[in-house]
Formats: structure tokens, C-alpha cells, sequence
């Protein structure tokens, strides 16, 4: 049976995994700990980015099963929860954490547009795997974030802070981004088995039960809602300029 671990502060976060506490609203981890083997799962009450540097664990996210390779960014949002498997043996996992309370970001510009960032939504299967220059570029974005949680808290703190989570997560956007044009032939075949799925539903189903959804195609896909829909305005868009 899982242990079960509720993040829902900073501090939370940082007192499990005896990180520093620098300020109540977000947090920048080191992770080289060499955990008990077994199942963790965690319910998140705040965002949280996790850059993995070695391999060391399993990720259940729903039914959906994920090893870690090396330089992989996974992302949680507030109101997900993901199980950690981790397994005797094996080499200790060592990763770094850019975690933020939602409060954080209220009445900012970055707070109306989290929508944007639909990783968030995306599987762990979905995670994000970076080039060594991408974790560097990354990591020196993180460094900036530090220097700042360190430096005295003035009326200037917040807004820079901020900033520099955007461009956190506006270069997390752009190396999906990336990912989803490296992974052409595995989207096209995707949309080619999403086109076989929609002409199967339409000869057998779809008198007895109406439109289908696009959680309907995601599940049979085994995608996220989120990134089946974002792989088909992509094939559209590119499909309109040929």
C-alpha cells in the first residue's frame, strides 16, 4: 500500500525532503537523497516542475505507467496527484524541484495565463525530455530565481521572481514545442490512427451514441486530452500550409 503525502504549502515541500526554506511561496530544490524503497503517492496543492538528472523511479500518473530517462522535466499542478515507485538497486534518483504556491502568482499577469502552459495537463508519458544544453539553459534560469529568494525582500522581490518563472516556464513551452516537431512521424502516424478510429466510430457508433469526444480518441491513443487536442491543431495548422 502507498504512503500518502499531501503537498499542499511550500513548507510542506521543503520539510519533506529537508530543503531550505527560504520563502513561504516558492521554493528552488536539490534532490541527491537516497529514499526507502516502495510507492509515495503525492497530492499536490502547488505547481511543481521537477528537472530529473538520473534515472531511480517509476511514475504511475492514472493508469498510466512512466520510466524516467535522464534530463526529463515532469510537471504537476495543483489538484494532481502522481504515485513514485522506487526501486531497490538501483541507482539514487537526483533531481531539482521549481515549486510556487498558485497564491503566488494572484493578481499577475503570469497567474491569468497559466492556462496556457497545457503540459501541466499533459501525462507523465508526455514528460518533456531535454538536450543537455536545454537543462543548462534551464538551470541557469533556476540560479536567477535562487539569487533572488536570497536577496532582501523589497518592494521589487515579487515582480522579479515572477518574471523569471515565466521565462522558466515559457522555455519549458518552447522545447515541448520541439518535442512535438522531432516527434513528427510519431504524430502523423497518431493522426493516421486518430483518422482509422473516427472512420471505425462513424460506420459502428455513432447513430447509437452521438458524437464522440476527444476524451473519447485521447483514452484510445494513450494521450492526455490536453495533448491529443494540441496534436491535432497542430496537424490542422500544418495541413492548411502545405
Amino acid at each position: 500500500m502507498a504512503n500518502e503525502v499531501k503537498i499542499d504549502s511550500i513548507q510542506t515541500l521543503n520539510d519533506y525532503y529537508g530543503f531550505e526554506h527560504l520563502n513561504p511561496m516558492i521554493t528552488v530544490g536539490h534532490y541527491k537523497g537516497n529514499p526507502e524503497p516502495g510507492e509515495t503517492t503525492y497530492h499536490f496543492g502547488v505547481y511543481a516542475l521537477y528537472i530529473k538528472e538520473t534515472k531511480g523511479c517509476r511514475l504511475n500518473y492514472g493508469l498510466t505507467q512512466y520510466d524516467f530517462d535522464e534530463m526529463t522535466v515532469t510537471s504537476f499542478a495543483p489538484g494532481q496527484k502522481v504515485t513514485s515507485v522506487v526501486e531497490a538497486g538501483i541507482e539514487q534518483p537526483r533531481w531539482t524541484v521549481l515549486a510556487f504556491h498558485p497564491d503566488f502568482l494572484a493578481r499577475t499577469e503570469l497567474g491569468r495565463k497559466m492556462s496556457a502552459y497545457g503540459y501541466f495537463s499533459y501525462n507523465s508519458s508526455e514528460a518533456l525530455h531535454l538536450s543537455k544544453d536545454e537543462v543548462e539553459l534551464l538551470g541557469a534560469v533556476l540560479s536567477l530565481i535562487e539569487k533572488e529568494m536570497r536577496h532582501a525582500i523589497d518592494r521589487h522581490s515579487r515582480t522579479i521572481i515572477v518574471s523569471h518563472i515565466e521565462v522558466f516556464l515559457d522555455y519549458c513551452l518552447r522545447f515541448y514545442e520541439r518535442q512535438f516537431y522531432t516527434r513528427e512521424i510519431i504524430n502523423t502516424t497518431m493522426v493516421e490512427k486518430f483518422n482509422a478510429l473516427l472512420d471505425d466510430y462513424i460506420k459502428t457508433d455513432i447513430q447509437e451514441k452521438g458524437l464522440p469526444t476527444v476524451a473519447y480518441f485521447a483514452d484510445r491513443l494513450n494521450l492526455s486530452a490536453g495533448c491529443f487536442g494540441e496534436l491535432i491543431i497542430r496537424f490542422n495548422h500544418e495541413t492548411r500550409n502545405l
